[in-house]
């Protein structure tokens, strides 16, 4: 088994950059998945969310409300909020990963961890990390227009995670996509044998 760290700011790509790996026979562990399926009621991770924020964080089926969440952290004067949802949430998701990851000790895998925050956490275990890099306005623009987001929440998000000089620092790989989706298929059939040559 071979772990690799994929990451990329907001509205980088990173997702689609997963998916196509996925296509190629990695396994893919998403932490944004893991994260909600560790944030469904009656879970630990929910239960202790909603004790310590409040049912402000509930939407009216009473699953978490993933937009007032990021409301509360990302806000003006989010970060205390911020570093109590991580203190809840990491931990968690941290223990989640090792198992899925001991269950495929052993193989010839390659596994995919696509997390957003690699970069803000300590890098660790990985045979590479690769970082799928964009320019913050396009990032923008693809936010606003494909999930919807008002500009000025795309910026916060931007802004409230480690810079992208910072982020492709810690890269062994960077595929840039700011073209388009034909560009990033293609840089992505380069990426592949390079990781399987680890």
């Amino acid at each position: 088994m071979m772990v690799i760290g994929l990451t990329g700011g907001i509205g980088a790509g990173k997702s689609t950059v997963a998916a196509m790996l996925a296509e190629r026979g990695a396994l893919v562990i998403e932490a944004d998945a893991v994260v909600r399926e560790l944030q469904q009621p009656g879970r630990p991770v929910f239960d202790a969310m909603v004790a310590h924020f409040g049912p402000g964080v509930l939407a009216a089926d009473g699953t978490i409300d993933r937009s007032a969440v990021a409301r509360l952290v990302f806000s003006a004067g989010g970060e205390p909020a911020r570093r109590e949802l991580e203190a809840i949430v990491h931990p968690a998701v941290a223990t989640e990963v090792r198992e899925r990851l001991a269950a495929e000790a052993g193989s010839d895998r390659v596994v995919v961890y696509d997390v957003p925050l690699l970069a803000e956490a300590a890098r660790g275990g990985f045979a590479a990390v690769v970082v799928v890099d964009v320019d913050p306005e396009v990032a923008v623009g693809r936010l606003v227009e494909q999930r919807g987001m008002a500009a000025a929440d795309a910026r916060a998000r931007i802004a409230n995670q480690t810079s992208r000089a910072e982020r492709v620092a810690g890269a062994d790989r960077v595929i840039d996509n700011s073209g388009t989706l034909d560009d990033l298929r293609a840089r992505v059939d380069d990426l592949w044998p390079w990781l399987r040559s680890l």
